[in-house]
């Protein structure tokens, strides 16, 4: 592909493109990274009449981002975390916002993963320098500083669903991975069955096909909920559009 320099190999669309040309390929798996979550990269494979193995564009798209992917997940009525998923992003009307919402407040890049431009705000006096760090890191590192509020859970499980969509709008559930042992907002140890109740497992795995439904999910993906020990009710956080390096697991306890 080119030389170690990302931009110039596994990054570059149209040298990828350029190869599976040259090779007669027909189609294009693009794993677990890079560009697996890329859209504009789906794209340039279908317009070269190259299928990209994987969901359509449009969900790629709409996942991509916090706030439409939680808008999507409301009106699917699939739970979302109470919060502001809009476009103000004016200091003092997201104070205002998290003050409805109830310290601790979440304040999360729109484009971020990976805990990147992810702070939590404990109280109202450290809100605007928190804001601050958020934004400051999600530009440097998605160049795009808009976030979403969302109210923090203090006793959290973070819990996901491993799903395949097909082209006739089907979808199904391989069950959950608990996932909440992690370092820095990166997952150490997953372990499937979770041990939630067979009540609540239902419930997650339900939730999360009707999430894939929702954005016309095609292929292996992920759905990711937080799940609050007080309560034991479980949030949408967000899709991941490809297929993950966690996927072995779903597939030892399922054969």
């Amino acid at each position: 592909l080119g030389s170690s320099n990302l931009t110039e190999s596994y990054l570059n669309i149209d040298k990828i493109i350029n190869i599976a040309n040259m090779s007669g390929s027909e189609g294009a798996h693009p794993g677990y990274g890079f560009l697996s979550e890329n859209y504009k990269f789906a794209d340039a494979l279908d317009n070269n009449g190259i299928k990209f193995i994987g969901p359509p564009t449009s969900a790629i798209k709409s996942m991509g981002s916090k706030s439409e992917a939680k808008g999507i997940m409301t009106k699917a009525n699939v739970p979302v975390v109470p919060g502001y998923f809009g476009k103000n992003q004016d200091p003092e009307f997201l104070m205002e916002e998290a003050q409805k919402i109830g310290f601790p407040v979440m304040i999360k890049a729109v484009l971020g993963g990976g805990g990147k431009g992810m702070k939590i705000a404990m109280t109202e006096g450290e809100f605007f320098d928190q804001l601050d760090s958020a934004k400051r890191e999600a530009k440097e590192g998605f160049d795009d500083d808009v976030v979403l509020l969302e109210k923090y859970i203090t006793r959290p499980r973070h819990i996901e669903v491993q799903i395949f969509g097909d082209n006739q709008g089907n979808v199904v559930h391989f069950f959950e991975r608990d996932c909440t042992v992690q370092r820095f907002h990166q997952k150490v140890i997953e372990e499937a069955p979770s041990g939630v109740s067979e009540d609540l497992r239902q419930q997650i795995c339900k939730s999360a096909v009707e999430a894939a439904k929702a954005v016309g999910y095609v292929g292996a993906g992920t759905v990711e909920f937080i799940f609050d020990n007080d309560t034991s009710h479980h949030y949408f956080m967000e899709m991941n559009t490809r297929l993950q390096v966690e996927h072995p697991i779903s597939e030892m306890i399922t054969g």
